[in-house]
Formats: C-alpha cells, sequence, structure tokens
C-alpha cells in the first residue's frame, strides 16, 4: 500500500482585497499518494490553482496562507524557512505553468534555464549540467537537443516550450510533479503528445503528479483519484473509475452532463446554470445552493460536512446526510 506523501489539512488561504476578504482556499483536506495521479477539477476561480501555490508557498500579497498544515514527504512545509522552501522547490517537487511562454526567462536560452536547478540542487558543473540538460532535451522528445539547447524561448512553438517546462521541471527527478493546466495553450494532437510524454516520465521517475485542470478528458486519461473543488472548497473526491461512473454531487453531475460525447448530436450543450459565488460573500449555506435543481431548505442555512459514502467516495452534500436523503428533495 502506499504511503502518502502529501497531505493538505484544513488549509485556508485568504485575499484581503477592497472588496472583502476572498476565502479562494477554504478549509481544504485532501491526500496524494507516492507514484499516485491526482487529478484537482472544478470551474475558473474554483481554487485548484491557488491551492497548488500554497503547497509550493508561492502565494503572493495580498494572499496569505491563514491557517492548516501542508505536509510533504513527512514535514509540515508552513513551518519551513523560505531557504528550505527553496531548496524543495525545483528538486524535490516540480511545478509547470500554464503558459510556459510567460514562465521562462526569454534573455536566457532554453539550456541555461534546464541548466540552473540541475547546477543549484545537484550541485554539478556547468558542463555536466550543460551535457544533463541536452539529455533532458532530448528525453522530453525534442529533435536536434544540441541546436534547441542554445534556442531561447521566443525561437521555440508552443509545444516544444511546454516540453522544455517539462523537462525544467523533471531534470532533478521530483517526489511530486504540479501540473498546471499543462496542456491548455496547446492545439489537440500536442495536447495529446504532451500527455502522453508525462505519463512516460511519470512510469520512469515514479513520482506523484498533482493535475490541475478544468478538462474532464484530460482527468479520465491521466488520473487515478479525483478531488473536485468549489467556490475555494472540495465538494467530492473518488477514485476517478469511480467518479466518473457514479458522480454523487450535483455540481459533479453537472460537469460531467455538459461535456460533449462522440456520437451524440445534441442541439445545445447543457451548462450548469447561474454563476460561482463571489469568494468574499461566501455565507454559511451550501456554495452552490443558488445553482442546484435539488437545492433543500437546510441547503441555504448550513454547510454540508466532507463525509465518506462507501468506502472510498467523499461528498459534501445534504443529500447524502442520513435525515436529508433523496425522500425529501
Amino acid at each position: 500500500m502506499s504511503n502518502t506523501l502529501v497531505e493538505f489539512k484544513h488549509v485556508h488561504t485568504h485575499f484581503d482585497t477592497d472588496e472583502g476578504i476572498f476565502k479562494a482556499v477554504n478549509d481544504v483536506s485532501f491526500r496524494i499518494k507516492e507514484g499516485e495521479t491526482v487529478g484537482v477539477i472544478g470551474e475558473s476561480g474554483c481554487g485548484k490553482s491557488v491551492t497548488a501555490l500554497s503547497l509550493m508557498q508561492l502565494v503572493t500579497a495580498p494572499g496569505k496562507i491563514n491557517d492548516g498544515e501542508i505536509w510533504f514527504d513527512g514535514r509540515n512545509l508552513l513551518g519551513l524557512t523560505r531557504d528550505q522552501m527553496r531548496q524543495l522547490r525545483g528538486h524535490e517537487i516540480g511545478m509547470i505553468f500554464q503558459e510556459p511562454m510567460s514562465s521562462l526567462n526569454p534573455v536566457l536560452t532554453v539550456g541555461e534555464q534546464i541548466v540552473e536547478p540541475l547546477q543549484e540542487h545537484l550541485l554539478l558543473t556547468k558542463k555536466e549540467a550543460w551535457a544533463k540538460a541536452v539529455e533532458w532535451i532530448k528525453k522530453v522528445g525534442i529533435p536536434r537537443p544540441e541546436k534547441i539547447a542554445k534556442s531561447y524561448p521566443h525561437e521555440l512553438s508552443g509545444g516544444m516550450l511546454q516540453r522544455i517546462m517539462i523537462a525544467i521541471a523533471l531534470c532533478c527527478n521530483p517526489k511530486l510533479l504540479i501540473a498546471d493546466e499543462p496542456t491548455t495553450a496547446l492545439d489537440v494532437t500536442i495536447q495529446a503528445q504532451v500527455l502522453d510524454l508525462l505519463r512516460q516520465l511519470k512510469g520512469e521517475l515514479g513520482m506523484a503528479i498533482m493535475l490541475i485542470t478544468h478538462d474532464l478528458g484530460v482527468v479520465a486519461e491521466m488520473a487515478d483519484y479525483v478531488v473536485v473543488m468549489y467556490a475555494g472548497q472540495v465538494i467530492e473526491e473518488a477514485p476517478v473509475l469511480e467518479l466518473f461512473r457514479e458522480p454523487k454531487h450535483p455540481y459533479t453531475q453537472g460537469l460531467l452532463r455538459s461535456k460533449p460525447v462522440m456520437g451524440q448530436r445534441q442541439k445545445r450543450l447543457y451548462s450548469i446554470p447561474g454563476q460561482v459565488p463571489n469568494l468574499a460573500q461566501l455565507g454559511e449555506s451550501c456554495h452552490f445552493h443558488e445553482r442546484c435543481a435539488s437545492c433543500m431548505e437546510i441547503c441555504r442555512t448550513k454547510q454540508p460536512p466532507l463525509r465518506t459514502d462507501g468506502d472510498t467516495h467523499k461528498v459534501a452534500c445534504w443529500l447524502y446526510e442520513e435525515g436529508f436523503g433523496h425522500e425529501q428533495a
């Protein structure tokens, strides 16, 4: 049985703004096991990326981690110094960001940008690090790696840049890779190639992946376990096959309904009615109640707890609480 590598325990990350306090991550708890791919899904603004940035301790002002614990490989990251976190980032935890063009340094060659973490964390000489960088460019499937290593980001395509980002994130053999919408800016063919590459490298390195996406197709293909977030909270989690076969939360059901299905012609795609609530004006109610067709009276006044329903499935919904079940909906 796999050991737990990452554990979020009641994490709160808030942003103090002129409009009020935005509860971007609001009492979030879940685990990632060694070698496991966990998909974190939800609409834009639900707290997925801020959860990842909280783990990396890259939340910038006016954001702040107000409460909770984030454990990684037996250490509470929120108790580490800035220098200790710097040693961890890029070495034991790698991260691929959404936009490779804005994440890479435009005035350094891509080879130099792979060399940097290799020298910093693995203490290689410049010559050793350069040879390793070229090796990694080849490993991520880019032809003519010696030539590409001397290229600048603006000289490469989006698909190549994403592969370079993967090489930078993985060159120090991390235990965890955080992939934040790794295929969003790519066309469909390149998306498939990048996902295949990630799957192959995960097998070779034995790392865990925290995959942040709104694309259910990517989750179905890549994830072992799925965490569904809404308005800064975890509202459902389950093994991937179980979640797709039997989604329990009305929000998850809506997400799956809104995905087009091959071979089924529809005049209009389903979309969940309404909007994500303002995170600065969250009350004590279920945050989804205004958009939910199964809304009951208790949903308007009290938040449901995240409880285990069955052996491995967790859901935060009054429909699954004794005394408030479907018979009352």
